[in-house]
Protein backbone atom coordinates (compact mmCIF):
# COMPACT_ATOMS: atom_id res chain seq x y z
CA UNK A 1 0.00 0.00 0.00
CA UNK A 2 1.08 3.39 -0.92
CA UNK A 3 2.08 5.98 2.17
CA UNK A 4 -0.29 8.64 2.27
CA UNK A 5 3.21 10.69 2.89
CA UNK A 6 6.58 9.67 3.18
CA UNK A 7 9.50 11.79 4.14
CA UNK A 8 12.97 10.16 3.41
CA UNK A 9 16.38 11.72 4.41
CA UNK A 10 14.33 14.77 4.86
CA UNK A 11 16.45 18.07 5.55
CA UNK A 12 16.43 21.44 5.23
CA UNK A 13 18.66 24.27 5.90
CA UNK A 14 18.67 28.16 6.20
CA UNK A 15 22.00 29.31 5.67
CA UNK A 16 24.12 28.32 8.67
CA UNK A 17 20.68 27.06 10.41
CA UNK A 18 19.50 22.99 9.92
CA UNK A 19 15.65 23.36 10.18
CA UNK A 20 15.61 19.08 9.45
CA UNK A 21 18.88 17.10 9.56
CA UNK A 22 17.26 13.72 7.76
CA UNK A 23 14.11 13.14 9.18
CA UNK A 24 12.52 9.75 8.37
CA UNK A 25 8.38 9.88 8.24
CA UNK A 26 5.69 7.32 7.08
CA UNK A 27 1.93 7.79 7.40
CA UNK A 28 -0.02 5.35 5.86
CA UNK A 29 -4.11 5.82 4.58
CA UNK A 30 -6.30 6.25 7.31
CA UNK A 31 -3.68 6.89 9.94
CA UNK A 32 -3.89 9.59 12.62
CA UNK A 33 -0.37 10.78 13.19
CA UNK A 34 1.06 13.28 15.79
CA UNK A 35 4.33 15.13 15.24
CA UNK A 36 5.50 16.67 18.28
CA UNK A 37 8.45 18.76 19.14
CA UNK A 38 9.71 22.43 20.92
CA UNK A 39 9.57 25.44 19.14
CA UNK A 40 12.06 25.41 16.37
CA UNK A 41 12.10 21.35 16.36
CA UNK A 42 11.38 21.32 12.25
CA UNK A 43 7.71 20.74 13.03
CA UNK A 44 6.14 23.56 10.96
CA UNK A 45 9.21 23.38 8.00
CA UNK A 46 8.38 19.18 7.53
CA UNK A 47 4.98 20.53 7.33
CA UNK A 48 5.18 23.21 5.13
CA UNK A 49 7.64 20.51 2.78
CA UNK A 50 4.84 17.96 2.75
CA UNK A 51 2.46 20.82 1.18
CA UNK A 52 5.05 22.37 -1.36
CA UNK A 53 5.13 25.45 0.17
CA UNK A 54 9.00 24.99 1.13
CA UNK A 55 11.70 22.63 -0.89
CA UNK A 56 13.94 20.60 0.57
CA UNK A 57 17.70 21.17 0.60
CA UNK A 58 18.17 17.33 0.50
CA UNK A 59 16.11 13.81 0.67
CA UNK A 60 12.11 13.84 -0.83
CA UNK A 61 9.12 13.75 -0.03
CA UNK A 62 5.74 11.96 -1.66
CA UNK A 63 2.28 12.03 -1.29
CA UNK A 64 0.36 8.61 -2.22
CA UNK A 65 3.56 8.23 -4.22
CA UNK A 66 3.54 11.54 -6.15
CA UNK A 67 6.21 14.09 -5.27
CA UNK A 68 5.29 17.11 -2.75
CA UNK A 69 4.56 19.96 -4.60
CA UNK A 70 3.73 18.94 -7.51
CA UNK A 71 -0.58 19.52 -9.18
CA UNK A 72 -1.11 16.16 -8.51
CA UNK A 73 0.04 15.89 -4.90
CA UNK A 74 -1.43 19.31 -4.38
CA UNK A 75 -5.27 17.67 -5.47
CA UNK A 76 -4.33 14.59 -2.51
CA UNK A 77 -3.57 17.95 -0.04
CA UNK A 78 -5.38 19.58 2.58
CA UNK A 79 -3.46 22.16 4.51
CA UNK A 80 -4.16 24.67 7.73
CA UNK A 81 -1.25 26.40 8.63
CA UNK A 82 -0.69 27.81 11.85
CA UNK A 83 -0.62 31.61 11.54
CA UNK A 84 -3.44 31.40 8.97
CA UNK A 85 -5.10 34.81 7.36
CA UNK A 86 -8.44 34.98 5.48
CA UNK A 87 -9.96 38.18 4.47
CA UNK A 88 -12.52 40.03 6.99
CA UNK A 89 -14.85 40.96 4.46
CA UNK A 90 -15.24 37.23 2.98
CA UNK A 91 -18.57 35.39 4.66
CA UNK A 92 -17.48 31.79 5.74
CA UNK A 93 -19.56 30.62 2.68
CA UNK A 94 -17.88 33.26 0.86
CA UNK A 95 -14.33 31.53 1.82
CA UNK A 96 -14.83 28.17 1.29
CA UNK A 97 -16.20 29.16 -2.40
CA UNK A 98 -12.91 30.52 -3.03
CA UNK A 99 -10.97 27.57 -1.72
CA UNK A 100 -13.30 24.94 -3.62
CA UNK A 101 -12.38 27.11 -6.72
CA UNK A 102 -8.41 26.66 -6.44
CA UNK A 103 -8.97 22.65 -5.09
CA UNK A 104 -10.77 22.65 -8.55
CA UNK A 105 -13.21 21.03 -6.39
CA UNK A 106 -17.18 20.21 -7.86
CA UNK A 107 -18.84 19.80 -4.51
CA UNK A 108 -20.52 22.89 -4.97
CA UNK A 109 -22.75 24.06 -1.73
CA UNK A 110 -23.85 20.84 -0.99
CA UNK A 111 -20.08 20.67 -0.01
CA UNK A 112 -20.10 23.75 1.66
CA UNK A 113 -22.85 23.34 3.93
CA UNK A 114 -21.65 19.73 4.79
CA UNK A 115 -18.11 21.06 5.93
CA UNK A 116 -19.48 23.57 7.88
CA UNK A 117 -21.94 21.08 10.02
CA UNK A 118 -19.07 19.26 10.69
CA UNK A 119 -16.85 22.24 12.30
CA UNK A 120 -20.12 23.17 13.77
CA UNK A 121 -20.77 26.96 11.75
CA UNK A 122 -23.93 25.97 10.23
CA UNK A 123 -25.05 29.11 11.57
CA UNK A 124 -22.63 31.34 10.74
CA UNK A 125 -22.69 30.42 6.75
CA UNK A 126 -23.34 34.28 5.91
CA UNK A 127 -21.16 35.83 8.77
CA UNK A 128 -17.65 37.91 8.14
CA UNK A 129 -14.73 36.29 8.71
CA UNK A 130 -13.54 39.50 10.91
CA UNK A 131 -16.68 39.12 13.05
CA UNK A 132 -15.73 35.86 14.33
CA UNK A 133 -13.76 34.85 16.99
CA UNK A 134 -10.32 33.29 16.90
CA UNK A 135 -12.52 29.62 17.83
CA UNK A 136 -14.75 29.90 14.67
CA UNK A 137 -12.00 31.28 12.64
CA UNK A 138 -10.00 28.48 13.61
CA UNK A 139 -12.98 25.43 12.85
CA UNK A 140 -13.05 27.60 9.87
CA UNK A 141 -9.69 26.69 8.28
CA UNK A 142 -10.16 23.34 9.46
CA UNK A 143 -13.29 23.19 6.78
CA UNK A 144 -11.12 24.74 4.05
CA UNK A 145 -8.33 22.22 4.35
CA UNK A 146 -11.08 19.58 3.86
CA UNK A 147 -12.06 21.08 0.51
CA UNK A 148 -11.77 18.57 -2.52
CA UNK A 149 -12.49 15.81 -0.14
CA UNK A 150 -8.11 15.48 0.63
CA UNK A 151 -6.96 12.05 1.07
CA UNK A 152 -4.02 13.60 3.60
CA UNK A 153 -4.72 16.36 5.51
CA UNK A 154 -1.98 18.40 7.08
CA UNK A 155 -3.02 20.41 10.61
CA UNK A 156 -0.69 23.06 12.06
CA UNK A 157 -1.76 23.59 15.57
CA UNK A 158 -5.56 23.26 14.49
CA UNK A 159 -6.92 23.34 18.16
CA UNK A 160 -4.52 26.15 19.61
CA UNK A 161 -7.14 28.65 19.95
CA UNK A 162 -10.36 26.51 20.51
CA UNK A 163 -12.01 26.04 24.11
CA UNK A 164 -12.55 22.09 25.34
CA UNK A 165 -15.99 21.77 23.78
CA UNK A 166 -14.40 22.79 20.43
CA UNK A 167 -11.40 20.42 20.99
CA UNK A 168 -13.95 17.97 21.52
CA UNK A 169 -15.52 18.57 18.17
CA UNK A 170 -11.94 18.19 16.37
CA UNK A 171 -11.41 15.33 17.96
CA UNK A 172 -14.39 13.89 16.69
CA UNK A 173 -13.95 15.22 13.59
CA UNK A 174 -10.23 13.68 13.22
CA UNK A 175 -11.64 10.28 14.16
CA UNK A 176 -14.40 10.58 11.48
CA UNK A 177 -11.52 11.39 8.69
CA UNK A 178 -9.77 8.07 9.90
CA UNK A 179 -12.68 5.85 9.32
CA UNK A 180 -13.11 7.10 6.11
CA UNK A 181 -9.89 6.32 5.09
CA UNK A 182 -8.16 9.85 5.63
CA UNK A 183 -4.70 10.13 6.59
CA UNK A 184 -3.96 13.36 8.99
CA UNK A 185 -0.26 14.59 10.43
CA UNK A 186 -1.34 16.36 12.90
CA UNK A 187 1.04 19.21 14.53
CA UNK A 188 0.28 20.10 18.05
CA UNK A 189 1.45 21.02 21.68
CA UNK A 190 -1.73 19.62 23.15
CA UNK A 191 0.29 16.44 24.37
CA UNK A 192 -3.06 15.35 25.87
CA UNK A 193 -4.92 15.77 23.03
CA UNK A 194 -2.30 13.85 20.55
CA UNK A 195 -2.51 11.39 23.30
CA UNK A 196 -6.64 10.85 22.99
CA UNK A 197 -6.81 11.11 19.05
CA UNK A 198 -3.72 9.70 17.40
CA UNK A 199 -2.70 5.97 16.30
CA UNK A 200 1.36 6.94 16.48
CA UNK A 201 3.14 9.73 17.77
CA UNK A 202 6.36 10.92 15.96
CA UNK A 203 8.71 13.29 18.40
CA UNK A 204 11.30 15.47 16.69
CA UNK A 205 14.18 17.91 18.04
CA UNK A 206 16.57 19.91 16.39
CA UNK A 207 15.40 18.52 13.38
CA UNK A 208 16.05 14.70 13.87
CA UNK A 209 13.57 11.97 14.70
CA UNK A 210 14.24 10.97 18.51
CA UNK A 211 11.26 8.75 18.91
CA UNK A 212 8.63 6.58 17.17
CA UNK A 213 5.29 5.24 18.17
CA UNK A 214 2.39 4.59 19.94
CA UNK A 215 1.52 6.93 22.34
CA UNK A 216 0.91 3.54 25.12
CA UNK A 217 4.26 2.46 23.55
CA UNK A 218 6.28 5.67 24.40
CA UNK A 219 4.40 6.10 27.84
CA UNK A 220 6.60 3.86 29.60
CA UNK A 221 4.95 2.24 33.05
CA UNK A 222 6.36 4.49 35.84
CA UNK A 223 7.05 1.66 38.69
CA UNK A 224 4.77 0.37 41.26
CA UNK A 225 3.38 1.93 44.21
CA UNK A 226 2.22 0.00 47.49
CA UNK A 227 0.10 1.73 50.69
CA UNK A 228 1.07 0.27 53.57
CA UNK A 229 0.23 0.61 57.60
CA UNK A 230 3.86 2.25 57.84
CA UNK A 231 3.12 4.50 54.49
CA UNK A 232 3.60 4.17 50.62
CA UNK A 233 6.52 2.42 49.43
CA UNK A 234 7.70 3.18 45.83
CA UNK A 235 9.39 0.81 43.16
CA UNK A 236 10.26 2.73 40.87
CA UNK A 237 11.51 0.16 38.44
CA UNK A 238 8.64 -2.68 39.11
CA UNK A 239 6.15 -3.26 36.98
CA UNK A 240 2.67 -5.41 37.21
CA UNK A 241 4.17 -9.02 37.38
CA UNK A 242 6.39 -8.10 40.29
CA UNK A 243 3.45 -6.69 42.30
CA UNK A 244 2.75 -9.96 44.18
CA UNK A 245 6.15 -10.77 44.80
CA UNK A 246 6.41 -7.23 46.37
CA UNK A 247 3.24 -7.87 48.33
CA UNK A 248 4.35 -11.03 49.62
CA UNK A 249 8.08 -10.04 50.74
CA UNK A 250 6.53 -6.99 52.67
CA UNK A 251 3.74 -9.38 53.62
CA UNK A 252 6.64 -11.44 55.30
CA UNK A 253 8.54 -8.88 56.83
CA UNK A 254 5.16 -8.01 58.95
CA UNK A 255 3.72 -5.08 57.54
CA UNK A 256 -0.80 -4.65 56.80
CA UNK A 257 -0.99 -4.04 52.60
CA UNK A 258 -3.83 -2.37 52.10
CA UNK A 259 -3.58 -1.55 48.29
CA UNK A 260 -1.28 -1.42 45.23
CA UNK A 261 -1.22 0.33 41.92
CA UNK A 262 0.82 0.40 39.40
CA UNK A 263 1.71 3.77 37.85
CA UNK A 264 1.64 4.30 34.28
CA UNK A 265 3.30 6.93 32.51
CA UNK A 266 1.86 9.45 30.11
CA UNK A 267 3.20 10.79 26.82
CA UNK A 268 4.07 14.45 29.04
CA UNK A 269 6.38 12.15 30.56
CA UNK A 270 7.90 10.82 27.77
CA UNK A 271 7.81 14.03 25.86
CA UNK A 272 10.09 16.20 28.49
CA UNK A 273 12.12 13.00 28.94
CA UNK A 274 13.44 13.19 25.31
CA UNK A 275 12.99 16.55 24.87
CA UNK A 276 12.87 18.52 28.21
CA UNK A 277 16.40 20.20 28.09
CA UNK A 278 15.53 21.54 24.17
CA UNK A 279 12.16 23.00 25.67
CA UNK A 280 13.65 24.68 28.38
Amino acid sequence: MTDALHAAGLRKSYRAVVALDGVELRVAPGELVGLLGPNGAGKSTLTKIACGLVRPTAGRVTVLGQPAGSAAARRCTGYLAELFRFPGWATADELLALHQRLARSTGGSAERERLLALVGLTAAAGRRVEAMSKGMQQRLGIAQALVGEPALVLLDEPTSALDPAGRRTVRELLEDLRARGVAVLLNSHLLSEVELVCDRVVIVDRGRTVAEGTPAELAAPGGVEIETAGGTRRYPEARREDVPELVALLVAGGERIYGARVVTGTLEDAYLGLVGQSAR
